[in-house]
């Protein structure tokens, strides 16, 4: 059994975040993740937006982390290679009774000290949003964009790079606290450490009971998006969104522009009892689109070419409304237990900013010491955004860069291998998506699913039977129709 310096139960975007930020010292750390691979709960089912800090209330965590985590995206693209682009953000109000929301905020974002704010009229906006007609709206400059699997890819990657152990498809089953730490108990062996880390986005209750009574509550909010495809990305520039709803604790259904080129619409916002409850439903995607096209009428209702859903991790019931702040604490009652409970949006934006706190926490119980030997390992570009003469090289060095094995997206057969050879050791078929985008394309996998689990046979030795799509249980197949007839 081995014992572990700091223990990480989740490696969402914010556990992945916080194994980064320890892997620059001189630590044994470990995290715990019941995925196929990282960022395949909450953290991947989202827009991918970087929040300025107009939304947050001033004073709170939730603000201190966003406008903190904001400043931060610039140096950690550059640095880690991650896809980030400051695309803006329009906060439209359609008449004047909504324009009094759009004074609040711009209040709120000042005494956030977010930078840039402007109110524009609604023929400055025509100008730059030719499909957006509306009464004034507010500008906000440090708005952008990411691609969330990706960022927590890299983060994850990174760590392992510098020796944190990614233990993937292992659950926390129990907890039991010693005088020097706690015993953890998985569904692939028992782990002991001196710091336990919670994690875990909406199991983060599961897990804090397994140690002590909760004082909390979580309450699984879903939120549905629909994606369109990329020959309609010219119907914005910016990220467009309504003034806030007055209820639920949400920013209502906004229209996304991606780094990939597709447009996002949602999210929706449904509070649900099972926090595995992922379905999209016919419903909530007629609701989706009717919003957008009051914001954008000229969006066609066969421009959509996937829908995918997530659910929020909100610390207030429907009937309290309104929104929680992040609670990031070390446990009055157990000592050496830091729980990070109600991490939701902004959480993506955030995410840096609450690893450096959460390792400030850890330093009380360590003197923390850099490593000489850190290393980092940048994200390279597609294949097909290099140059020619690019292509060309790597084409005769690796004939397999050479062979396209995703159409829709022109990924070749070298970057699916590539994808598959992760450091973290993740094999499924989300995992290629979520690599390379393999399979992420116009036809939803049409084509490239057949040449992936090829690759997945052919390269690596994986049985067609053993091959998953995106969660431990999620099988391709059961088996072979003739051994099957028998």
């Amino acid at each position: 059994m081995k014992n572990f310096h700091v223990a990480i139960i989740g490696g969402g975007v914010i556990g992945s975040a916080i194994a980064w930020e320890l892997s620059k010292y001189k630590l044994d750390v470990v995290v715990f993740e019941k995925g196929l691979d990282v960022c395949s709960g909450t953290s991947k089912a989202n827009s991918g937006v970087i929040h300025s800090g107009i939304n947050s209330t001033p004073g709170t965590l939730k603000a201190r982390f966003c406008v903190e985590g904001n400043k931060m995206f610039t140096d950690l693209a550059e640095k880690l290679g991650f896809s980030l682009k400051w695309t803006g953000k329009y906060v439209i109000a359609k008449n004047p009774l909504e324009s009094q929301e759009i004074d609040r905020l711009i209040k709120v974002g000042k005494k956030n000290n977010v930078l840039g704010l402007e109110i524009h009229t609604g023929a400055v906006v025509k100008k730059r949003e030719s499909n957006l007609s509306c009464f004034e709206a507010l500008w906000v400059p440090t708005a952008g964009v990411i691609l969330p699997y990706e960022f927590t890819i890299v983060l994850a990657e990174n760590a392992v790079k510098n020796n944190v152990n990614f233990l993937l498809e292992t659950k926390v089953t129990n907890i039991k606290k010693y005088e020097k730490g706690f015993k953890i108990e998985t569904n692939k062996g028992v782990f002991s450490s001196n710091i336990l880390i919670n994690s875990g986005g909406l199991s983060c209750r599961e897990i804090v009971s397994m140690v002590e009574k909760p004082d909390f509550k979580v309450y699984p909010c879903r939120g549905e998006y629909l994606v369109l495809d990329k020959n309609y990305s010219n119907l914005i520039n910016s990220m467009i969104y309504p003034v806030p709803p007055a209820k639920l604790g949400v920013l209502g259904v906004h229209i996304t522009p991606t780094i990939e080129g597709n447009i996002l619409i949602g999210p929706s916002a449904e509070f649900i009892d099972d926090p595995d409850d992922k379905k999209t439903t016919l419903h909530m995607m007629k609701t989706l689109l009717k919003e957008a096209k009051e914001i954008i009428p000229s969006i066609p209702e066969n421009a959509i070419i996937s829908a995918y859903s997530g659910i929020r991790c909100k610390l207030l019931s429907p009937q309290q409304s309104g929104i929680a702040d992040y609670r990031i604490e070390e446990s009055k009652r157990t000592p050496g237990l830091i729980n990070l409970l109600g991490i939701e949006s902004p959480g993506l934006t955030s995410a840096p900013a609450i690893a450096k706190e959460v390792t400030k926490l850890i330093s009380k119980f360590y003197n923390l010491e850099f490593k000489k030997d850190f290393k980092i390992i940048k994200k390279q570009p597609r294949f097909s955004n290099l140059k020619e003469n690019q292509q060309f090289n790597l084409i005769k060095k690796d004939e397999k860069y050479g062979r396209i094995i995703c159409r829709c997206e022109q990924i070749t057969e070298a970057e699916v291998i590539k994808a598959l050879s992760n450091l973290l050791h993740a094999r499924s078929i989300s995992s290629v998506q979520y690599r390379c985008r393999a399979g992420m394309g116009r036809c939803q996998g049409g084509f490239c699913t057949q040449h992936l689990l090829r690759i997945m046979q052919e390269k690596f030795g994986m049985k067609i039977d053993e091959i998953k799509m995106k969660s431990p249980d999620s099988y391709l197949f059961t088996g072979y129709n003739r051994e099957l007839k028998k």
